[in-house]
């Protein structure tokens, strides 16, 4: 296998969640142009379409599945869509998820618990049904997409950096499970990337640049910055790599 063969997914199978926009779009582009057929969840059923049709125009399938990860219901029928559809998934990319920029003393239970399905229950789900699968074949990538605030504290994101921090363990307990059936389970932990949320978030200056001021690069990320390292993540080229929260965050941490 050539160096480049080593970072192609060619032939493989794909399921990434939160799929209609930002980092999922971008990480479902570059598992097509890499050589993978995808399947893509959202709620977004317009967005669903036009990343669907992007991929295929680069030879590749793409199955576009509609569900509301808030519910149990919601991740349960996309592991069955995408079984039905696909057979087997090789490569569970868990990235969908929300937050409620709010302080801890005005959190409200319902934002605590939707953050807490949509970010932590439905990445477990996912994994509790695809991964049989992957024993089966002895071979899968689960990729889960955490967050710097899953590291270190971010004050009015306590819901948040909770699912973060809870989805970093649950990725280290998966690898220490799955991983004597040759499955690799990882996680990235981006800093603030310019997705639509992360613009509502951070768009402002006055709240923008103090936060990249705390950046060595001093910028923040694009989707595809991040997509690439998943892509790493679920080629050949990380087979020894599991059980690891890879932070994407420009140095923030390292301060």
């Amino acid at each position: 296998m050539t160096t480049t063969d080593r970072f192609l997914i060619t032939g493989r199978r794909a399921l990434v969640t939160g799929g209609s926009k930002g980092i999922g779009a971008a990480i479902a582009r570059v598992f097509a142009e890499a050589g993978a057929d995808v399947a893509i969840v959202g709620r977004d059923k317009k967005g669903l379409a036009n990343v669907a049709e992007a991929i295929r125009k680069t030879g590749r399938a793409c199955f576009p599945i509609e569900a509301d990860f808030s519910t149990t219901e919601g991740p349960q029928y996309a592991a069955e869509q995408a079984l039905s559809h696909f057979g087997t998934v090789d490569i569970l990319v868990n990235n969908a998820g929300i937050t409620h920029v709010e302080p801890l003393q005005e959190i409200s239970i319902e934002h605590w618990d939707e953050i807490q399905a949509v970010n932590m229950r439905a990445p477990f789900i996912l994994s509790k049904l695809l991964a049989p699968k992957m024993v089966e074949q002895r071979r899968g990538k689960i990729i889960n997409v955490s967050s710097q605030a899953g590291v270190v504290a971010l004050d009015g994101h306590a819901a948040y950096a909770a699912s973060k921090g809870g989805l970093n363990m649950l990725t280290k307990v998966m690898a220490a499970e799955l991983g004597p059936h040759n499955i690799q389970c990882n996680a990235v932990a981006p800093t603030v990337i310019l997705t639509e949320m992360g613009e509502k978030v951070w768009g402002n200056p006055a709240k923008g640049d103090p936060m990249k001021a705390k950046i060595p690069l001093r910028r923040f990320g694009q989707p595809v910055e991040v997509a690439d390292l998943v892509l790493y993540l679920a080629s050949p080229a990380s087979d020894l790599v599991t059980g690891q929260v890879i932070l994407i965050d420009g140095g923030y941490t390292v301060i």
